[in-house]
Parts: structure tokens; C-alpha cells; sequence
């Protein structure tokens, strides 16, 4: 009973969390609108238009094999946070913010590994909580999961059916995202509304205490994703 008390307030205090404005104090802008200062990719895939990020590939000059990222250098050890960011994406395409990330071939090769806010131009998976190279997904739409010592996903609670979440996601237009980090307990919303939570109870050997943030691409059909207003907020 004590540890189901620890997590109600644990699940509180991130949920309010991420009702907390971008200009409130504590929350800084980690991309200058103007150039890639402070970020590392591709640079076939990523540039800066129009004050967003913007990731595309093709079928051509800009096809990859396997995901990619362009990942934040100015600290690759953030721990608990929360963060606000616009991002707009074309149908058909995947993309998603790595966090408490590590590199799987080193920096240079920029393909990462790490907990994932997902979101896609098809709605499918906009604000489930993935692992990447971390058992693929953890939580889906309108679920609370966790992942027990023994490894285990299991769904503990629904709040809302798939269909309510997607109904409030937009297609190729600009949706709110937050995210909070707070110790093992992660929350996700898309324009003001919670889309999945997360509680990893797995081993330290497994669970990331903290890492590098980074914007994905991922492999399948060409595709272009923007992203803006990127506020973060260490807890």
C-alpha cells in the first residue's frame, strides 16, 4: 500500500508538472531558432527553416537504412526534466524525442538508443511511450504501464481509449508536446492532454537514470518533420 501511495504522488506532482508554462522560471530555450548551434546530425537530413528544426529524407540523396538522430551536445547526462516542444510531421512519417538516450555506435554514426515520446503522421503511436533498443513499446495510448524487476510490461491502468487521444492529435499541422522525466516515472501529453504514463521498476542494469536528448528519424517512407519552441526545465 505504502508503494501504491509513493506512485499516486509521484504520478500528481508529473501530471501538474507539465501544466507549468515555458516562460515560467526554470524552463530555458535549448534551440536558438536560427542554426544547429548546440546540435549534432546528418547535415543531408537536418537544417533550420522558418525558425523549426526540420528533418527530411527521401528516396534519393536523403534515404537511410536504419533511424537516425540529431542529438543535443551541450549536456548528454539530463536526468529528471520536463520539456515543451512543437512538431509538426507528413503523413506516413516517424519520428519521436529520445531521451535518457546513449549512443549505439558512438556519436559520430548518431543512431541513439533511449526512452522515446513517439509521434507519426498517421496518429498511431503519437504520445506512446517507446524504448528504443529498451523492449520496444512501454506505454500505449491512454495506458498507465510499468515494467516490473522481473522485466515485464504490464498495462495497471486505462484512461482513455486510443481513439480519444488520436482525436485530439492533428494531421500535418502543429501539435503540443510535453514530456516529464521525474525519477522513474514518465508522463506524456499532445496539446494539454496526458497520452500515456510510465513507471519503470526494472533493474538498474536495464533502467536509464539519465542521458542524451535527440530527435529521430526513422527509416521508411521520405518524410519531413519540424520541430519548435523547445523549452527545458531541469527538475
Amino acid at each position: 500500500m505504502k508503494r501504491f501511495w509513493i506512485f499516486c504522488a509521484s504520478l500528481v506532482f508529473c501530471v501538474a508538472a507539465t501544466t507549468v508554462s515555458a516562460q515560467d522560471d526554470g524552463f530555458v530555450s535549448i534551440f536558438n531558432g536560427k542554426d544547429l548551434t548546440g546540435w549534432s546530425g546528418d547535415p543531408r537530413l537536418w537544417t533550420v527553416e522558418d525558425g523549426a528544426i526540420v528533418g527530411t529524407t527521401d528516396a534519393d540523396a536523403k534515404k537511410i537504412t536504419q533511424n537516425t538522430s540529431l542529438f543535443y551536445t551541450e549536456d548528454q547526462n539530463i536526468g529528471d526534466f520536463a520539456i515543451k516542444f512543437d512538431y509538426k510531421i507528413t503523413k506516413g512519417g516517424n519520428s519521436g524525442l529520445y531521451y535518457r538516450g546513449w549512443f549505439l555506435d558512438g556519436p559520430e554514426n548518431w543512431r541513439m538508443g533511449g526512452y522515446q515520446g513517439d509521434f507519426d503522421g498517421n496518429k498511431n503511436y503519437a504520445g506512446i511511450m517507446y524504448g528504443e533498443a529498451l523492449r520496444g513499446i512501454l506505454a500505449n495510448l491512454g495506458t498507465v504501464s510499468r515494467v516490473d524487476k522481473d522485466g515485464k510490461i504490464r498495462e495497471v491502468a486505462r484512461f482513455a481509449t486510443p481513439e480519444e487521444i488520436r482525436a485530439n492529435v492533428k494531421l500535418e499541422d502543429w501539435n503540443s508536446y510535453e514530456i516529464v522525466a521525474q525519477g522513474y516515472v514518465f508522463v506524456h501529453k499532445i496539446n494539454g492532454k496526458v497520452t500515456s504514463v510510465f513507471v519503470d521498476e526494472d533493474s538498474d542494469k536495464v533502467r536509464r537514470p539519465s542521458g542524451v536528448l535527440g530527435w529521430q528519424l526513422h527509416v521508411g517512407p521520405p518524410m519531413r518533420v519540424e520541430v519548435k519552441n523547445i523549452y527545458l526545465k531541469k527538475l
